[in-house]
């Protein structure tokens, strides 16, 4: 007779626990075993957190133990239970382990592999084969396309979070409720008074600082721009730093849409030079938000109008190397219902047009770097992973922290967050369907090569730190694109020879065409890859979902409790139209204009519950900065703590002891 061992871990969440039934059957390169009930006399058996250990009797020797067969049968009323591993123990004294990491839910059946990694050429025997197979075969009708709105890249197809494969849903639900989540953050920021007035104005600036100053927050970014927001400085420095680090580019030539002329800054120019001469130089930048411009103006609420403008803002870099606005257009169109405002007008002239600006960076992070490139974009990369790679392949053990629970927050949000009449509804200019347009635009524009981090800054010439030596989101985002890239150079080469081995992978070519064809439709402008040839392409494309699954999404969204919280800075809506002319705006028409009582709310409440690490992030972080090449991380974060050391503006958003693993927010 032959003993073997086998040792089973419960996971810990709730639930995990079960009181039904399990057997399992082990499979040998020889034969198999019986299938065997796991059951201790007098002991309760696969509780939440447990390890069980069970022996397996085989009358003969199983060979190698190739597979590992576990099912689970109802004992009284239907038990879901979350196996996390299995430890097969052999008569010689050899351990196997079997990774699991699923729920068994029904009458359920799992057959798993063990722990090591292998391409599919490099299994050679049937019986392997056909479980590789097969496992692919159920993930593909279990995780199917579907297309939420026209034009967008495709989702899961799943209306509710609780319609979602067991395995890939949160273990609470509540966790990501934004219902529930929304209104604590409301009642914990003592704003229920202010919802009451729902519809009515704030009185000036000082009367926004009475739900502020409620709030304590441990970082000193929010009062320090609640004190100096209005200035130049502190504008120019949040498009580096702030939540919409990505639009902002250097200017090599004035658009024909923005006629600024040398006599209109002149006076803000501090070397000798003309405007033509700066530009030359390197010294001035823009943003425009063309994708704005025509959106559809929120109209879920008759009884308050909402607008919408798609600026254009040209920055110039002055002698101490700060960034600041020289010239604001609040259309794409000039002409005379069109000024270009400047820092020579008046006082409140230039501030409101600044907070047009703002507001439309604000629309632009929310929708497009927020929602599509980071959540939207790395959805499609989770289905496919799911779709194409079985558990057994390198590439899906690489992936498959980065794109955990993306699915899940996805879907979440388009059940509550921003489908039709949702929390988005409420307090954004973008809500009631601007936001789908949004999506839609920003969609034509995305090109895989807009997702490599180096790219895309020389895109947008600001790769250089001698020329912009406070932009601290490239600085950081250079070191993590670059420990990133070199972790995953490193698994790659373990497992790929060369390129050949690439080429001969089917499913990693798989898995890159569903990427293309189905999840991104197929979109030739887009240019994402159909195949991939060379080893060093598939190190730079998982790099590309890694870093902006982790590294980016942290960079895009938790700041924003500190730059959106003082809602003067970064309004949620607008309530009278962009100002087509200079000389009539005042304190009266700039209060509002700004969020009324009830929308402020509900813009506060929302940056604060998205700002907030999940439990399930918190744990993440500590797997990013642990699971890779931990000492040149650990460098990195040491490295941004040095430099944020006594700065009222710290940036930290891409040190790696902060960043989660994955999309889950």
């Amino acid at each position: 007779m032959y003993s073997y061992t086998v040792t089973i871990a419960t996971g810990s969440q709730w639930f995990a626990g079960t009181d039904d039934y399990i057997y399992i059957t082990l499979v040998g390169a020889e034969q198999c075993s019986e299938r065997t009930l796991l059951d201790k006399p007098l002991y309760n058996d696969f509780e939440r957190g447990a390890v069980d250990s069970y022996d397996v009797i085989a009358g003969e020797d199983l060979g190698e133990i190739v597979l590992v067969k576990i099912e689970k049968n109802k004992y009284w009323v239907q038990d879901d239970w979350y196996c996390k591993y299995i430890t097969v123990k052999t008569p010689a004294g050899d351990y196997v382990e079997f990774p699991c990491f699923r729920w068994l839910v029904d009458d359920k059946e799992v057959v798993l592999r063990d722990g090591r990694a292998h391409l599919p050429q490099d299994d050679k025997s049937s019986l392997v084969k056909q479980h590789r197979q097969k496992e692919l075969d159920m993930r593909r009708k279990t995780f199917r396309w579907k297309e939420w709105q026209p034009g967008f890249p495709l989702s899961i197809d799943a209306n509710r979070h609780k319609d979602l494969p067991r395995d890939i849903q949160f273990d609470s639900e509540k966790e990501v409720d934004f219902v529930l989540n929304y209104s604590k953050a409301i009642e914990n920021l003592f704003l229920n008074q202010f919802m009451h007035m729902f519809q009515s104005s704030w009185k000036d600036f000082t009367d926004f600082e009475s739900i502020f100053v409620r709030i304590k927050t441990q970082s000193t970014i929010p009062e320090y721009l609640m004190q100096h927001w209005k200035e130049d400085f502190m504008f120019g420095y949040q498009l580096l730093n702030g939540c919409n680090p990505v639009v902002i580019q250097k200017c090599t030539k004035l658009p024909d849409k923005f006629p600024v002329t040398h006599e209109m800054v002149s006076v803000c120019l501090e070397r000798d030079m003309t405007l033509d001469q700066e530009i030359e130089a390197g010294n001035i930048y823009i943003t425009d938000y063309p994708l704005l411009d025509g959106i559809s103006a929120n109209c879920t609420d008759p009884c308050t109008l909402q607008y919408m403008a798609a600026p254009i803002c040209l920055l110039y870099k002055n002698a101490r190397n700060k960034i600041v606005p020289i010239a604001i257009q609040l259309s794409q169109t000039p002409g005379e219902d069109s000024p270009i405002f400047l820092p020579t007008d008046a006082q409140y002239d230039w501030l409101l047009a600044k907070i047009w600006v703002r507001f439309a960076d604000f629309q632009h992070h929310q929708n497009v770097t927020h929602l599509f490139r980071t959540h939207l974009i790395t959805e499609v990369f989770a289905i496919a992973m799911y779709r194409q790679l079985p558990a057994v392949h390198p590439v899906y053990k690489l992936l498959l922290p980065h794109v955990q629970f993306t699915i899940a927050i996805n879907t979440k949000a388009r059940q509550e967050l921003i489908c039709e009449c949702g929390i988005f509804d409420k307090a954004n200019a973008t809500g009631g369907g601007g936001h789908i347009q949004l999506v839609q635009r920003a969609m034509k524009t995305l090109t895989f090569r807009s997702l490599c981090f180096p790219d895309t800054m020389k895109a947008r010439g600001v790769d250089s730190k001698e020329e912009l030596p406070t932009y601290f989101y490239r600085d950081d985002g250079y070191k993590v694109w670059n420990a990133t890239k070199s972790f995953v150079s490193d698994v790659v080469c373990i497992y790929y020879a060369g390129d050949e081995a690439v080429q001969g992978d089917e499913e990693i070519q798989a898995f890159v065409k569903d990427v293309c064809s189905f999840g991104m439709q197929d979109f030739d402008h887009c240019e994402f890859p159909k195949s991939l040839k060379l080893r060093d392409e598939l190190i730079e494309y998982l790099t590309v979902i890694v870093f902006n699954a982790s590294a980016q999404h942290a960079a895009v969204n938790f700041g924003q409790y500190d730059w959106f919280s003082w809602i003067p800075n970064a309004p949620s809506t607008m309530r009278k139209p962009p100002p087509t002319q200079k000389g009539l705006a005042d304190m009266n028409l700039i209060i509002e204009t700004l969020p009324d009582r009830g929308r402020s709310s509900w813009h506060l409440g929302a940056v604060w519950a998205l700002s907030q690490y999940q439990e399930n992030e918190v744990k993440g972080r500590r797997t990013f900065i642990t699971s890779r090449n931990s000492k040149q991380l650990a460098e990195i974060t040491s490295s941004i703590k040095k430099r944020n050391e006594g700065k009222k503006l710290p940036y930290y958003h891409m040190s790696p002891d902060k960043i989660p693993n994955s999309v889950a927010v």
